[in-house]
């Protein structure tokens, strides 16, 4: 006889899953401090993990088979799955950073976008910045959905919603956000985008990591010869947006951001609730 693990954590887990989902939002802002230009994404991997080390914990993506570095550092065309090296970040470039942490067993995952200054290319920065904020934008109406919807998957009409209204850009299908907890990626999965089937109930001990991926142009892709990065078929530009979070009895809480989210979802009128 086999057991499938439930998909909900009891109150005593959801509280153990706090401090890696701080360390988490930690390995990214030192990560966003180390992004600039003449930096390389070696650079800010090795920020990132410091990061985690100083909080008690350690890097989860060095969990992965075959995988050695605590970020995913995704350049221009790459969408995911970038790996650190000594490329030197450039004026104008659009960057994907990824990031989890693991402590005591319990795992946080989240990335952000940025796009390094370029005052010789205003033009260039504004498109790559737009998209970036529609993706990130994106996210949290995902994230606000998870607050109010019965089902998991209102989260991907959402998304989808949003980032229709803002213009013809492409959202993955291939690549979706997941359950996370004693692993790093668990089921469900969570969809970026419409789907018929409705999804696991949302209810208190459901964590997720909601995590959109927007191009500019086709949603093809392609694996570099180093089987880890993803990148666009057209050769146009990526952005991603994660946050790992966390619905409880009181509410939610994205485990991720140091404010549990207070400032994402302000405009939508929730105040997330800290974990009892």
């Amino acid at each position: 006889m086999s057991f499938r693990r439930s998909i909900y954590k009891n109150p005593a887990q959801l509280r153990l899953m706090i401090a890696p989902g701080l360390a988490t939002a930690a390995s990214l802002a030192a990560a966003r401090a180390a992004a600039v230009a003449g930096a390389t994404t070696l650079d800010v991997d090795a920020a990132a993990e410091a990061a985690i080390v100083a909080l008690g914990g350690k890097p989860n993506f060095k969990l992965e088979e075959g995988y050695h570095h605590t970020v995913c550092a995704s350049v221009n065309d790459e969408v995911v799955h970038g790996i650190p090296t000594a490329r030197v970040l450039m004026p104008g470039d659009v960057v994907s950073i990824d990031s989890g942490a693991i402590i005591e067993g319990w795992n946080g995952d989240a990335a952000f976008t940025i796009v390094i200054p370029d005052p010789a290319r205003p033009e260039l920065v504004a498109e790559r910045q737009k998209l970036s904020d529609v993706t990130e934008q994106s996210l949290w109406h995902g994230i606000a959905r998870l607050s109010t919807a019965r089902h998991l998957n209102e989260v991907g009409e959402a998304i989808e919603d949003y980032v229709e209204s803002q213009g013809t850009y492409g959202i993955l299908t291939d690549y979706v956000g997941h359950g996370i907890g004693r692993s790093m990626h668990e089921a469900p999965p969570v969809f970026n985008y419409r789907v018929r089937a409705k999804g696991p109930e949302i209810k208190p001990g459901l964590v997720v990591a909601i995590e959109p991926m927007v191009v500019m142009g086709s949603i093809e892709t392609d694996v570099r010869s180093d089987d880890w990065t993803v990148a666009t078929s057209d050769g146009l530009a990526a952005a991603h947006w994660e946050h790992s979070i966390a619905v409880h009895k009181d509410g939610i809480w994205v485990l991720t951001a140091e404010d549990g989210g207070a400032a994402g979802l302000a405009q939508f009128g929730i105040i997330p609730v800290p974990i009892p």
